[in-house]
């Protein structure tokens, strides 16, 4: 049996992450000044967000509680997976996993709170990956580095490129 609080605060934490995961990703290229990331997540977050209404009002399959038919694919997980796949695949995988983890947290508040199904959070993160992937490279910051290394004997001077 479940509690009407831990159910409440399980869906609020889900609707928290939705505003939460996008403006940490944008935010986190403004702070480092990535531009190009700048760019690219708003690439991303864009197709993903059209793609996800576009699919809302063209399949209009009803919400599990029946509020409305809107359910097809969720927007909460697509908006969180796009986030959390522009984080990890621009970034690493040291800042994906937890993003990757809190936007699982989102689908599946989804369903715990009877506003998703499985298919509907399953689409959304299908979407919110894919339109990420294809806009993010990954972040470079030193596209070329010279080092330089002496003791008392030797001196090396080194010279690295990233392509």
């Amino acid at each position: 049996m479940r509690l009407y609080s831990q159910e409440k605060a399980i869906e609020i934490s889900g609707d928290i992450l939705l505003y939460a995961m996008p403006t940490i990703s944008l935010g986190s290229t403004l702070v480092i000044g990535d531009k190009q990331g700048t760019w690219q997540f708003l690439k991303g977050f864009a197709v993903n967000e059209a793609m996800t209404f576009g699919l809302k009002l063209a399949i209009s399959k009803p919400r599990p509680n029946e509020a409305n038919n809107n359910s097809f694919p969720s927007g909460h997980t697509s908006t969180t997976f796009q986030s959390a796949a522009f984080i990890q695949k621009r970034y690493g995988w040291k800042y994906g996993i937890p993003a990757y983890a809190l936007a699982g947290f989102t689908g599946f508040s989804r369903i715990y709170a009877d506003q998703h199904d499985i298919l509907d959070v399953l689409a959304g993160a299908v979407i919110g990956v894919g339109s990420s992937y294809l806009f993010t490279t990954e972040y470079q910051k030193k596209h070329m580095e010279v080092t330089f290394t002496s003791n008392r004997d030797n001196i090396l001077l080194g010279f690295n490129y990233k392509f």
